[in-house]
């Protein structure tokens, strides 16, 4: 089972409603690695993201706090099954910048 390191998301704005930003592929595994989030603007914004449907009991990050200039990379081992999916929002509209990293294995 070949495992391909690629970008697996982004970069891209993350929206103020949760929105679907990665899906696992059919007959694919994937290992997300790494979580990277910017917010470039002059003030705090929220940051929440989720595998799964978003949900408290989904949420790796819960209205995380960026201060102005702040940056979070999260570097993780989160294991994904076929048509998972990653979602992310924030406080704020198309402020942050939301990259993933990963692994995806082909099955079979």
């Amino acid at each position: 089972m070949p495992r391909i390191a690629k970008r697996l998301a982004g970069p891209a704005l993350v929206s103020n409603a949760a929105a679907t930003k990665y899906t696992v592929p059919a007959l694919t595994k994937t290992i997300i690695r790494h979580i990277h989030v910017q917010n470039p603007s002059a003030s705090a914004v929220t940051f929440t993201c989720s595998i799964g449907a978003d949900a408290a009991g989904t949420r790796l990050f819960d209205a995380y706090i960026l201060g102005a200039g702040q940056v979070i990379d999260h570097f993780c081992y989160y294991v994904l099954d076929v048509a998972e999916i990653f979602q992310a929002f924030s406080g704020t509209n198309n402020i942050l910048t939301l990259t993933i990293d990963g692994d995806e294995s082909i099955l079979g």
